[in-house]
């Protein structure tokens, strides 16, 4: 009885597994379409069709003798053995590997299989994972002018084939979810260079793509981005307007935010509004060119480097209907200056006062047109006739009548 005893106490003597363990096993034999397995203290298993497939390609070699794991299908089958899958516990195998890779911080080599417009499709131990287009690195992020999807998808498919090193960034096995990011290793690799330099430093670089918000720029393996604001002190509507793809200019970086440089060309160029002063002030009566219109209001173009807004509250003193009734882009028209804030960098111009100026202009030149009253000379009292100096009779006494009272 005490050895009976003890051997039910013994765990590892006597397991009975249930469906869906995991256990462990030895091969007894290996055929093409089916491997039993020795489950060590129960009996046999035996593991056919479609659940010889190992996700995570472990068990693609098996020999006799090789211990193996398998996920427990049914404990009895027609034949009274166990029935296995190593489809199914691959399939954990493989998902604990990705999330110990996350954990790591391993880098992977991983090849592109597929893409679509919001990333690039990959495998990795025969899990389908995703590259989404925001984790690219520099090198193949698509910069496309106008964010045409269909050009984006152009370039993305013309990675398909290419291997590139990757950081795993998100694993989830029940929502069956596996993300994966070429960014992370560009940054790693990259952190030592930015180190070497810090906000205010002035840079070498050169012009490597344009887009609508602004002008990317390379320099000692580093990647930046000058935005449209930082380009010129005027107002531009597009980075071509002031650099072209290949220029080399000097910037001057003006924020570092992990693998993100942000640059100017305008901080190393004169600020035109320092002096606004001296050559433009309130009240003053300017030409200026229409650059833009828009719903509310014109950009005029001063000088070069001087841009100024005429609102549309300040074009006429009607209502507007139609602000191409008062100006176009290209024409020239003279403004009154009615603001300005250099500290800002903004100048506010006005037509309506101009109108203002222009009516008291023309009502006081012609005031100035109409001559003067002359007046009459005092007639002296010897030319006046005799009848004329006789004179006056007092006038004669009236009675006052007594006032009727009323009642209230």
């Amino acid at each position: 009885m005490a050895d009976l005893k003890k051997l039910l106490e013994d765990k590892t003597y006597l397991q009975i597994p249930k469906p869906d363990d995991i256990i462990k096993g030895r091969v007894l034999s290996v055929s093409k379409n089916e491997i039993r397995i020795d489950i060590d203290g129960y009996k046999t298993g035996i593991v056919r069709g479609p659940e010889l497939k190992d996700e995570s390609g472990a068990t693609g070699e098996l020999k006799v003798g090789d211990e193996v794991e398998a996920t427990v299908v049914d404990l009895e089958n027609e034949n009274g053995e166990v029935e296995l899958s190593l489809r199914f516990a691959g399939h954990k195998r493989a998902w604990d590997k990705l999330a110990e890779m996350m954990k790591s911080g391993e880098i992977l080599p991983v090849k592109i299989t597929e893409a679509n417009k919001g990333g690039l499709m990959l495998a990795i131990n025969h899990v389908a994972g995703f590259l989404p287009v925001s984790q690219l690195s520099p090198d193949n992020y698509p910069r496309v002018p106008g964010g045409e999807k269909q050009k984006i998808l152009e370039k993305l498919r013309s990675l398909v084939g290419k291997t590139m090193d990757v950081r795993v960034l998100d694993v989830s096995e029940t929502e069956n979810k596996l993300i994966v990011s070429e960014k992370a290793v560009w940054e790693d690799r990259q952190r030592e260079v930015i180190a070497k330099f810090k906000v205010g430093d002035t840079v070498e670089a050169e012009i490597t793509a344009l887009t609508d918000f602004g002008a990317f720029v390379r320099f000692e393996n580093l990647e930046g981005l000058i935005h449209i604001s930082e380009l010129a002190w005027q107002r531009i509507d597009h980075p071509s307007e002031v650099v072209k793809v290949g220029d080399k200019v000097l910037a001057k970086i003006v924020g570092i935010d992990g693998s993100k440089i942000f640059l100017s060309l305008k901080q190393l160029a004169h600020d035109p509004w320092k002096n606004i002063s001296e050559r433009y002030k309130v009240g003053e009566v300017v030409k200026g060119k229409i650059l833009k219109s828009n719903p509310f209001g014109f950009f005029v173009e001063l000088d070069p480097e001087i841009h100024g807004l005429a609102h549309i509250s300040e074009l006429a003193k009607h209502p507007v209907k139609s602000i191409d009734e008062i100006g176009r882009p290209g024409d020239e028209m003279e403004f009154k200056i009615v603001s300005i804030e250099p500290e800002q960098h903004r100048l506010g111009l006005s037509l309506k006062d101009m109108d203002s100026s222009a009516t008291e202009a023309t009502e006081d030149k012609e005031t100035a047109e109409i001559p003067a009253a002359v007046p009459e000379p005092e007639a002296k009292k010897e030319d006046i006739p005799l009848a004329e100096t006789t004179e006056e009779k007092p006038a004669e006494e009236t009675k006052e009548e007594p006032a009727t009272l009323r009642p209230f």
